[in-house]
């Protein structure tokens, strides 16, 4: 049969209302108001940790620890050339600044690093300017069509580290022992 407005329906249980629990026995739910006979759930202010499994050795305690989460990580927002080829020859731009990507709908935030990697050619000649370039990306980027920048500021380079030897190394007269 064919649906149509003289014989649509509510889905089941749509218009059913909330479950009354101890409301008397006419209701289905009077007496122990759905928590059964004694046991842990059925007194007041019973809660289990989540993944309880009633005393089991729960599953994430039973799997093996694997791996850890490096604080120290860097995640660039990467992008191939072939998208910025296809993003400025739509919009027909000729620079692309760190605060163009997410105008152009590039990155998801203003502040992301961007890495630019090197898939793809580029026709038109477009200034870029990016955080990081992949090695395929600046040679791509060195022909006459592109030209590539890094953003000016404080070098990401590690200095030159001398390790210090702690005083109490040191004797009375300044030589170490």
């Amino acid at each position: 049969m064919a649906k149509n407005l003289s014989n649509l329906r509510a889905p089941k249980k749509a218009n059913t209302g909330r479950k009354r629990v101890g409301r008397g026995m006419g209701s289905g739910m009077g007496k122990t108001s759905t928590r059964g006979h004694k046991g842990q759930g059925s007194r007041s202010g019973s809660s289990l940790m989540r993944g309880f499994e009633g005393g089991q050795m729960p599953l994430h305690r039973r799997l093996p620890k694997r791996g850890f989460t490096n604080i120290f990580r860097v995640e660039y927002t990467v992008i191939n050339l072939t998208r910025i080829a296809s993003v400025t020859a739509e919009k027909n731009v000729t620079e692309i600044g760190l605060d163009d990507y997410k105008k152009l709908g590039l990155a998801s935030s203003k502040k992301a690093l961007i890495k630019i990697l090197g898939n793809g050619e580029l026709t038109a000649g477009i200034t870029i300017t990016a955080h990081k370039f992949s090695k395929s990306a600046q040679e791509r980027l060195k022909r006459p069509a592109a030209r590539q920048f890094l953003p000016a500021g404080p070098s990401k380079q590690p200095s030159s580290f001398t390790p210090r030897v702690p005083g109490s190394l040191r004797t009375a007269g300044g030589r170490e022992r």
